[in-house]
């Protein structure tokens, strides 16, 4: 029966997302991201009510409408990122390794977005990235970068890179901290089986630009690792 139900979830839930960034695609020709994301985000929670996923989310009063953020999670499952973009009750942009914006449709889709790309394996192409990112912020726009890097293998943690807390710093913008879970058993990076079950997305406290600035890089990282690790 798992084998069965994975097969549906790639096949009807994969046709779904196809066609969901071809038609990204084409009104990105049209219109403004900002103006079609409520479409996109409604598009995106009926993706997880297909495959048979319940998505609980808790806290979302921490977040206050017409302020812009910097969302740091921690990274987990390939559906992270529709799950980023559903759900967060806010227009957001993404950091996402270079190498996915080199993938058919998908690629192309994100790109049009206005997605960033970032290069973990050239640093001098990851400060560009963050530097471009850092200015998105101080332009208003909210983003979610994924500090690990990496998805999981183990279903916990990965060390923080220090680059993203560089990045808090001189933005100037509260960090909001937020615990994904079940969604490693819901599907793993080593595993192509997909199990659907209930998952949970938590947005933890703001971490104040005061604060923000009041901290050292590794004490900022380490402070953002734990609020992440208790909510996730």
């Amino acid at each position: 029966m798992s084998v069965l139900i994975s097969i549906y979830v790639w096949v009807i839930g994969g046709l779904y997302f196809i066609l969901l960034c071809f038609s990204t695609i084409f009104l990105s020709f049209f219109l403004k991201p900002k103006i079609f994301d409520p479409w996109l985000k409604f598009k995106l929670r009926f993706l997880f009510k297909i495959i048979f996923v319940k998505v609980h989310i808790l806290s979302r009063e921490n977040i206050v409408r017409g302020k812009n953020y910097l969302f740091m999670s921690n990274h987990v499952s390939l559906f992270d990122i529709p799950l980023f973009e559903g759900y967060i009750p806010t227009f957001v942009r993404g950091v996402e390794a270079f190498r996915q914006f080199k993938w058919p449709v998908y690629g192309w889709a994100t790109r049009r977005l206005g997605n960033i790309p970032i290069n973990r394996k050239n640093i001098h192409a990851s400060i560009r990235s963050i530097k471009i990112t850092e200015d998105f912020l101080k332009r208003g726009q909210s983003i979610v970068i994924l500090p690990e890097g990496s998805r999981t293998l183990d279903g916990k943690m990965r060390p923080f890179k220090k680059l993203p807390f560089h990045l808090a710093k001189q933005a100037g913008v509260p960090i909001i901290p937020i615990g994904l879970s079940g969604l490693f058993e819901l599907k793993n990076k080593g595993s192509w089986m997909v199990r659907p079950r209930p998952i949970t997305m938590q947005f933890g406290p703001a971490i104040s630009p005061e604060t923000i600035k009041s901290l050292s890089i590794e004490e900022l990282r380490d402070l953002t690792r734990s609020e992440i690790q208790r909510l996730s």
